[in-house]
């Protein structure tokens, strides 16, 4: 399934002195999954828009804040 959000877990080394972070997870944009932009797709309405800073939903995603990951990293 593809997500836009993806998780990754970088090598922790033993010597290091800061505190290691364990997971560590970005954000992809949408118009990589799409290859073309297909015609005719939905559109927001002009203020729907502006405010979501593009005209087409299937290219929206919304920034929800960086995600709680502890639970990830203790699986």
């Amino acid at each position: 399934m593809i997500t836009p959000r993806k998780v990754w877990h970088p090598y922790v080394s033993p010597f290091d002195p800061c505190p290691p972070m364990r997971c560590k997870v970005y954000e992809t944009p949408q118009n990589i999954y799409l290859q073309v932009q297909p015609p005719n797709l939905q559109q927001f309405d002009p203020m729907t828009a502006l405010k979501a800073g593009t005209l087409w939903p299937v290219y929206y995603n919304s920034y929800d804040g960086r995600p709680k990951i502890e639970e990830e990293s203790k699986k």
